[in-house]
């Protein structure tokens, strides 16, 4: 496996896991044993960088990282988040956000805890909260670094001038956001900010939530327990206007001797040496297929070409719904 550096030199595999979908969010909770044993068959492949939060479950995803990682813990980095009004110790939850410092310092113990770790490795702001300013949060964890418990400092899902102030407290190794074919906003400010202060990209849903793996269109029925059923980009109408991107997608795969899936991992490599998308799965043959996309390489005409097609597609629908979004972009 090729590996990256993301900000502040944290090495890690091109690719990351990301294990939200390992309990839930896309439909019901995968059996544990299985994706403990998914988490150990992407480490055995070379995969260094696993991402979780207390938000997932709540609380049972970290769990389970944990467990799955105990016997590896010196090959692996653990990237995992607070933000959420979540009660670190039962689980409920809140109606929104909570950054002030002592509920930072108690989602960070409890993920300690969970993930049985003597120091966080990465650890995210999940989302902005309005209410406590940039510069506590980032001292907060500035302290919780200085006192061992936490090696580097990410934020999801901020504005850039957000990531400035924050960094100029404590440097941010990375930021994680939405970023792919579908989804290209980042690059009109995001990425020249993060570019300038030396900061990774962590890019969340590389495969568009699988509209990208081609394995989805306007006849695809979602569970009510999948979130997708309640995204405006998922609606009917949205994806049978969507699928033009796909099928652009899919005749490069055709010409490189690649899947949709892999082309869009690989769109998303070339675009900067700091980008380390973490599509996630809870099958080992989409694992497997997720990491050839480290082999597909593009020539400068290539990308060129993709752009100028994808650019002619007007793409339909909100990439959340609208409570999410107000989440967002602070």
């Amino acid at each position: 496996m090729q590996t990256r550096t993301l900000g502040q030199g944290l090495q890690v595999s091109a690719l990351g896991l990301g294990c939200m979908g390992m309990t839930g969010v896309y439909g019901a909770p995968v059996d544990r044993s299985q994706m403990i044993g998914l988490i150990r068959a992407a480490v055995d492949r070379g995969v260094t960088l696993f991402d979780t939060a207390e938000a997932y479950g709540p609380l049972v995803n970290e769990e389970l990282v944990g467990e799955a990682l105990a016997q590896v813990r010196d090959r692996v980095v653990i990237a995992t988040k607070f933000g959420f009004d979540i009660n670190p110790v039962t689980g409920q939850r809140g109606p929104g956000m909570n950054s002030k410092p002592a509920h930072i310092r108690a989602a960070a113990e409890g993920s300690l805890r969970r993930l049985g770790l003597d120091a966080i490795d990465l650890l995210y702001q999940h989302r902005v909260d309005p209410e406590v300013p940039i510069e506590e949060v980032a001292g907060t964890v500035k302290d919780l670094i200085s006192e061992g418990k936490v090696r580097h400092f990410g934020m999801s899902e901020a504005a850039p001038a957000t990531i400035r102030r924050a960094h100029a407290v404590q440097p941010v190794t990375a930021v994680q956001s939405e970023y792919s074919l579908w989804w290209r906003e980042p690059e009109k400010e995001l990425l020249p900010t993060l570019e300038e202060l030396g900061i990774g990209f962590v890019p969340f849903s590389p495969l568009g939530a699988g509209f990208l793996t081609g394995k989805i269109d306007q006849t695809t029925k979602f569970a009510s327990t999948d979130f997708r059923a309640h995204v405006p980009r998922f609606s009917p109408d949205a994806m049978q206007a969507n699928v033009a991107l796909v099928e652009l997608i899919r005749s490069v795969a055709d010409r490189k001797r690649a899947t949709p899936a892999q082309i869009a991992l690989a769109w998303l490599l070339a675009q900067k040496p700091w980008i380390v998308p973490i599509p996630g799965t809870t099958k080992l043959t989409r694992l497997e297929e997720n990491l050839g996309s480290v082999n597909v390489e593009f020539a400068a005409g290539e990308l060129r070409e993709i752009d100028e097609a994808a650019s002619k597609i007007e793409l339909q629908g909100a990439r959340l719904p609208q409570a999410a979004l107000d989440m967002t972009g602070h």
